[in-house]
């Protein structure tokens, strides 16, 4: 035999003693013919012995793994089944801590507070089955960002106590298109029972009122459940929120500027007449109902801000202190002190630029003035009701002044 033709001889040889060697290996060692049956009984304990190992804890992470475009109200959260937490970790992108608790049975987390918008968050559980077996799951998520979520911004605020003109008022930050489906989200109910109608002015602001003024006494619910709401195409509410307030005495005054008097009154009897200084007949005071939104013991009135200049572009009046000062509307009509005029005026002359006026002290600390004495017997939310003045009614969203329009016309405007 040629050296060649043993290299051959060699090679099949090897060959089938490889075959014989791999054939064992994956037979287990056993001598059947068939060698199925210790191979299957191999695995079967192999696989037992590795189900003992395994927690049977199982873990749920919302929102999902790469979710995008998350609520930050109520959406992150972690439960368990068959096990409890023995661990839970959330981390900004950067890596700062977001405090949550874990449950006193252990079986959920939340967070403590609302998430940040247009932020990555990282998620990291540990937890134990009956057995002591530990399992783990990993999440991340990003919530919805500024551009894509809107917000509304009211009044008035939680828990405080207002006049019976307060409407609910909402203004959103962007333009809402899915006006019934945010209306929807916004309730707002009363304990006297009355009903309520939301009204939209425009793309981005709603009232909410009953037909007549609030009954004093009475305590309003705002509930917003705007979470996950489409205002508008792929832009998104993220806001969950409850608010109460209060609706004090029944206090609305009226101003005559014919007789230059303005009447206090609660429960519709008179408490108090003060004389007052209306519009001048160049410059006249809206008519209509006004309802009282914010109130300064002093502030600042410069003619320029509401179109009142000279010749050289200055405000027709400029003055740093005006004491007392009551708005009734966006555009600049105030009840207000007046320190600089001569006290004859009040009661027998009309001459402010469109605002009512009342006898005052300079520094706003005169408690013998009617400017101090309306101020301090008012509340935000009491009504004016501005009358014989000669000029128009005041627009309905000029301020919170929806009251102008009768019960049909308000209703006409609610989406739903």
């Amino acid at each position: 035999m040629t050296n060649s033709k043993r290299r051959k001889g060699l090679a099949v040889a090897s060959a089938l003693l490889g075959g014989v060697l791999v054939l064992s290996a994956c037979s287990g060692g056993d001598d059947n013919a068939s060698g199925s049956d210790g191979g299957d009984s191999s695995q079967a304990k192999v696989d037992e012995a590795a189900a003992k190992k395994t927690s049977e804890a199982q873990i749920k992470i919302t929102p999902e793994d790469g979710t995008d475009n998350a609520s930050i109200n109520n959406s992150a959260a972690v439960t368990v089944s068959k096990g409890t937490l023995t661990e839970v970790t959330m981390t900004t992108a950067d890596g700062a801590a977001v405090e949550g608790e874990i449950s006193a049975d252990k079986t959920s987390w939340k967070p403590s507070a609302q998430l940040e918008r247009s932020t990555t968050y990282k998620v990291a559980v540990t937890a134990k089955d009956s057995k002591g077996l530990e399992a783990h799951e990993n999440a991340s998520f990003t919530t919805v960002s500024p551009n894509n979520s809107f917000l509304g911004y009211f009044t008035p605020e939680d828990g405080s106590t207002v006049g019976v003109g307060m409407p609910v008022s909402i203004n959103f930050d962007k333009a809402i298109s899915n006006k019934a489906a945010v209306q929807k989200g916004v309730t707002v109910s009363s304990t006297s029972g009355q009903e309520v109608v939301c009204h939209w002015f425009n793309d981005q602001r709603m009232d909410c009122r009953p037909d007549e003024y609030w009954q004093e006494g009475s305590t309003v619910t705002m509930k917003m459940a705007l979470d996950g709401v489409e205002g508008s195409d792929g832009v998104y509410g993220v806001q969950e929120k409850t608010v109460t307030f209060k609706i004090g005495r029944n206090q609305v005054s009226y101003v005559d500027a014919k007789t230059k008097q303005m009447k206090v009154t609660q429960d519709g009897k008179t408490i108090k007449t003060i004389p007052i200084s209306a519009g001048s007949p160049e410059n006249k005071t809206y008519e209509g109902i006004m309802v009282m939104s914010e109130m300064f013991k002093e502030t600042r009135m410069n003619g320029a801000t509401v179109g009142f200049t000279d010749d050289d572009g200055k405000g027709e009046y400029d003055i740093k202190d005006v004491p007392h000062a009551i708005r009734l509307s966006n555009s600049g009509t105030f009840v207000h002190g007046n320190y600089w005029g001569a006290k004859s005026i009040f009661g027998s002359v009309n001459t402010s630029h469109g605002c009512v006026g009342l006898s005052d002290t300079k520094g706003a600390n005169d408690k013998g003035t009617a400017g101090y004495w309306f101020y301090n017997n008012s509340i935000v939310g009491d009504v004016v009701v501005v009358q014989n003045t000669g000029d128009k009614t005041i627009a309905p969203d000029n301020g919170l002044n929806g009251w102008n329009m009768d019960w049909a016309q308000w209703k006409a405007g609610s989406a739903v």
